[in-house]
């Protein structure tokens, strides 16, 4: 128990055991068995100085491989969007980056204010009434969709696409059927949703129906008419979508959405291994006292003066369990943050070209692989940043093959859909330049 790392002295050992009764550490652990117990010196190195140690994680650190040396060309959730650079000054601040969340609301009124611009923004991006102040990320979103529809309809039935990101519906059965609801998945056809599949699917025992546009494929749905088939049965229309695909293509609420959700990882927030990513929730006002997390709203003293105060938060720790609307404890502050200033940065132009430098640079790339031999575009379909491409050989040992040219492949699909073995998930976002794009073609018609 002698360690460098360990501030306490002897004496003060001696006097902690003394105050509780024990003569000894191994006293202390006496309950543990004899035979579990560690009876050497833990193997750890020696002590290093401090340059000695910050070269020892630079030499660690240098291990791994980053997309400063490689070209990815894979999204399927997660995207390599351009963030710029003034976003990680901002929120690296201090009152920022140390907060945690406003539980004493009217002490934070800096980070109340940063929240309720964020939750205008992806109002007004949406075209909904209400949006939360985020939660953990686009599949928490979407389940917590469904939750809400189901508290809010006599249904106890929910209805998803096939087009759905695998992973959020994975998220959405373990939230919904634990809770004695059931998940039916709505049939595809040729990469979209089979909305005759849908209409017969509907009864007065579905709650919502949930799809994505841009979906999983990158393929946009067809969805004007849905509403009104939906509305039919008194279900809700729950609608997945891409905030950056928003800077180009109508809000959701046009369309007769009730809730939307997706993942704001995209507007200004790094990829992260994968996480932390950003959930957004919008809905309509009506919904406003069954949305999940916490809603700040603007307010004004007596005297007149302009302030933010947490207006609901209808989880479980601040009223009784059985009447919270969820469990979900925390917002993706720092995160949704971030997305207010890409937002305020961009402005609706920007996003409009963000969004379209995405789709010309994605329609360039498709046109240059149904030119390579043995390879095809899986759908007939028009499509935002990603598209499916069948190969002529297993995605993974293409994906290998490219890794040696230091480019980061597609996804491989035959892994959520076996009927698409031998398909790849391709992305092209702003940030792929066409040289990159050629590249990665020069490379695929050059692996046989």
């Amino acid at each position: 128990m002698n360690y460098n790392y360990l501030p306490h002295t002897e004496k003060e050992r001696r006097e902690m055991l003394e105050s509780i009764g024990v003569e000894s550490v191994e006293e202390l652990f006496s309950d543990i068995p004899k035979d579990v117990l560690l009876k050497r010196d833990l193997n750890l190195p020696g002590s290093l100085s401090e340059p000695e140690l910050l070269k020892h994680f630079q030499t660690l650190a240098s291990k791994n491989e980053d997309l400063t040396e490689y070209t990815p060309f894979i999204g399927a959730g997660v995207y390599d969007h351009y963030i710029p650079s003034v976003i990680s000054h901002i929120v690296s601040r201090s009152e920022f980056y140390t907060a945690y969340t406003p539980y004493q609301a009217e002490a934070s009124q800096g980070t109340l204010q940063t929240i309720f611009e964020y939750q205008t923004m992806i109002s007004e991006l949406t075209g909904m009434e209400v949006a939360n102040a985020s939660i953990y990320d686009g599949a928490t979103s979407v389940a917590e969709a469904a939750l809400m529809s189901l508290k809010s309809t006599k249904g106890n039935i929910v209805l998803v696409s096939e087009t759905v990101n695998p992973s959020y519906r994975e998220v959405l059965k373990t939230y919904v059927e634990n809770q004695g609801f059931q998940v039916k998945t709505v049939a595809k056809t040729d990469g979209v949703t089979n909305n005759e599949d849908l209409y017969n699917s509907l009864s007065k025992d579905v709650a919502c129906y949930i799809v994505q546009t841009p979906n999983f494929f990158g393929n946009l749905e067809e969805l004007d008419e849905i509403k009104e088939k939906l509305k039919e049965n008194k279900a809700m229309f729950v609608v997945c979508t891409d905030p950056i695909a928003l800077g180009l293509m109508k809000p959701p609420a046009d369309y007769g959405a009730d809730i939307v959700v997706g993942d704001g990882q995209g507007l200004g927030n790094p990829m992260n291994f994968g996480g932390p990513l950003l959930g957004f929730f919008a809905s309509t006002k009506k919904l406003i006292r069954k949305m999940p997390g916490r809603i700040i709203g603007e307010t004004s003293d007596k005297e007149g003066n302009r302030g933010f105060v947490l207006n609901l938060q209808t989880r479980e720790q601040h009223i009784r369990r059985e009447k919270a609307t969820s469990n979900i404890c925390t917002n993706q502050a720092l995160n949704a943050l971030a997305a207010g200033i890409y937002l305020t940065l961009m402005g609706p132009k920007g996003l409009n070209e963000v969004a379209n430098l995405c789709i010309q640079k994605s329609n360039y790339l498709k046109d240059k692989i149904k030119l390579l031999e043995g390879y095809e575009l899986a759908f007939d379909q028009p499509s935002f940043k990603e598209f499916v491409i069948k190969t002529p050989m297993p995605p993974s040992e293409l994906n290998n093959k490219l890794l040696d040219k230091q480019i980061v492949g597609g996804l491989d699909l035959g892994r959520f859909y076996p009927e698409l073995e031998n398909h790849m998930l391709l992305c092209v976002t702003e940030n792929r330049t066409k040289q990159e794009i050629d590249r990665l073609v020069h490379e695929l018609e050059g692996i046989k």
